[in-house]
């Protein structure tokens, strides 16, 4: 089993570490207090290593390990559906916008930019097969049984849920099994356990700045602060998906697409910030990307290959 993961906040500096990457076992960077952004955008050295990225239709896969409420699953699958060029709405900024922000890692490559994603089988593991505290081999057979075409095959842990690293070093993997060449992620629900780690801005940091936290858009803290893990998640997956794609840095601890730009969701954004939002009128909710049937979300901002800078949506 081959893993390498990135996720999108970074711990302070004065907090353990900045960032925790296995490369093969597990790898993430923690997402909990404020980051440590400069937002006078220093250049960042990115660079491809030569590579395949992930091309053609890809069919995401979700396997839904424990226990979520349908009006949950709904805020996922309804994001991956809203990733599709096809699903652009209006008004803008879309989920879709941010996705194709992609292209521009394959035109720097000369490679075709025919990236299709789609929503494709829903597992539902509701019995907890294999226990309520899994390990990171076990994530790896969790995710084999979905499809194993042309995949990537998401899964989702529970807030009841404990994984190995998760909250103490991580909030989500993404990596590839060597032998079918599977790309999967893993994200778990902090609602519970760590919130203050990996649902920020919803949720006030551990560390840092005290800033009264954002309104979650889809009125769930633990899902919303999934989509946010799930989004970095899949932006270093297509770009880096086994580990000599895109990426900043040593290989053990790359810094990819998403991870790149920490805590970034707005213009103006700085440490304990996510930056300059717009908020619902209704609900008071932060977002900056709309989805299909209504749904609106954060997404954090992505580095951007031909500025090199973090390019935000709003």
């Amino acid at each position: 089993m081959a893993s390498f993961a990135t996720s999108n906040v970074v711990v302070l500096y004065f907090v353990v570490l900045v960032s925790w990457f296995h490369f093969n076992a597990e790898a993430r960077r923690l997402r909990g207090s404020v980051p440590e952004s400069d937002q006078t955008q220093q250049p960042l050295l990115f660079q491809y290593h030569n590579g395949p990225l992930l091309t053609g239709n890809i069919f995401v896969n979700l396997i839904w390990y424990g226990n979520f409420r349908p009006s949950q699953r709904a805020i996922v699958s309804d994001f991956i559906n809203s990733l599709s060029s096809s699903k652009l709405v209006s008004p803008q900024p879309s989920v879709a916008t941010w996705w194709k922000a992609m292209d521009k890692y394959y035109h720097l490559t000369n490679k075709s930019s025919s990236l299709v994603i789609s929503l494709s089988s829903q597992i539902l593991d509701e019995s907890y097969s294999l226990g309520k505290s899994l390990t990171n081999e076990q994530i790896l057979q969790l995710a084999l049984k979905g499809s194993q075409r042309n995949p990537i095959n998401v899964v989702l842990s529970s807030a009841d849920v404990a994984v190995e690293g998760f909250c103490s070093s991580r909030c989500g993997t993404h990596g590839s099994d060597s032998g079918s060449k599977l790309a999967y992620i893993w994200v778990g629900n902090s609602e519970t356990q760590c919130p203050g780690q990996c649902a920020w801005p919803f949720h006030q940091p551990i560390y840092g700045p005290q800033n009264p936290p954002l309104v979650a858009p889809n009125n769930d803290l633990g899902l919303d602060g999934m989509v946010i893990n799930l989004a970095t998640l899949l932006a270093g997956t297509v770009t880096n998906p086994f580990g000599n794609g895109y990426y900043q840095g040593p290989k053990e601890a790359p810094l990819e697409a998403a991870s790149a730009c920490p805590g970034i969701y707005g213009k103006e954004a700085y440490p304990g910030y996510a930056g300059d939002l717009p908020v619902d009128a209704t609900t008071g909710a932060s977002y900056n990307a709309h989805g299909v049937d209504g749904r609106k979300y954060l997404l954090p901002a992505l580095f951007d290959p031909s500025t090199s800078t973090c390019a935000t949506l709003a």
